[in-house]
């Protein structure tokens, strides 16, 4: 066991598998930074940590039990009503509930915070910290299957180990704890970032619409969902979290415009220029 583990091949994979974890955990990190606010300040990064810890233990379990997350792939109903047809799975279901659950959250905190109805922090009908963990354990579950399915993808197990535990899951779950430990590390000035700047908080939120969005279309995909003889398709991860990156990066030079005591650059406008001129 010890010999594979510090193969090259092996820890390659467990690098690979890390990185590509925390990538997937930024939106975990966004989502428990947007609920764990609405709490007073000193319990925000207990519920930080306390959803940290969950989205780990979650991730362990179904790695432990992987043969049961794979048969869960398997339709357990099957329809065909002539412009749709499909077979849900259990996977298929846990993950369109959760893109749900994240599509009416997101919607809910936007309009919230552009109506101006914000939950005082810390006041009569601020969130308890109950509640907001059990928001984040809920949405725990949701990204710990997609997260394990894409470790199962990227990591393959060794065939005929005689030992108790497969090194391609003891890699998966090194690669987990390791990626867990940086973002609880991370996870409160990235919270103090995300909560000092509304624009941001915007931001966060509509990243959240997006990937609701994308594990629906994930969730669809898996139940085999065709409509009008169209199979759903699969939204590529790469573009969405370059679509991400990309945002994240023009919000950054606007925050860094702002930052810089200068008068605001005036745009060209032949228009303006003309009525200014009358």
């Amino acid at each position: 066991m010890i010999e594979f583990l510090l193969s090259g091949e092996a820890i390659l994979s467990l690098l690979m598998l890390t990185f590509m974890e925390i990538i997937l955990g930024i939106d975990n990190i966004v989502f428990i930074s947007i609920v764990s606010n609405k709490l007073k300040e000193e319990s925000q990064a207990r519920a930080r940590n306390i959803g940290l810890v969950l989205a780990m233990v979650f991730r362990i379990i179904l790695l432990f039990g992987i043969t049961w997350v794979l048969k869960l792939s398997e339709p357990f109903i099957h329809f065909d009503w002539g412009f749709m047809k499909g077979g849900f799975s259990g996977q298929s279901v846990i993950i369109l509930a959760g893109g749900l659950f994240l599509l009416y959250k997101s919607v809910s905190e936007i309009h919230h915070k552009l109506e101006g109805h914000n939950e005082e922090v810390g006041g009569k009908a601020a969130s308890s910290l109950t509640t907001a963990i059990t928001q984040i354990a809920l949405l725990n579950i949701v990204f710990s299957f997609d997260s394990i399915l894409t470790a199962i993808g990227m990591v393959d197990l060794v065939p005929n180990w005689s030992g108790p535990i497969n090194p391609g899951i003891v890699i998966m779950i090194l690669a987990v704890v390791i990626s867990i430990i940086v973002m609880i590390v991370f996870a409160g000035p990235v919270a103090r970032f995300v909560n000092q700047h509304p624009s941001v908080q915007i931001l966060g939120l509509s990243f959240l619409l997006l990937i609701g969005f994308m594990l629906i279309s994930e969730g669809a995909h898996l139940a085999h969902l065709e409509f009008f003889g169209q199979t759903v398709g699969v939204i590529p991860k790469g573009y969405l979290y370059f679509a991400i990156f990309f945002s994240l990066l023009v919000e950054f030079f606007n925050l860094k415009m702002k930052s810089k005591k200068s008068d605001p650059v005036v745009l060209h406008n032949p228009k303006l220029e003309e009525e200014f001129e009358r």
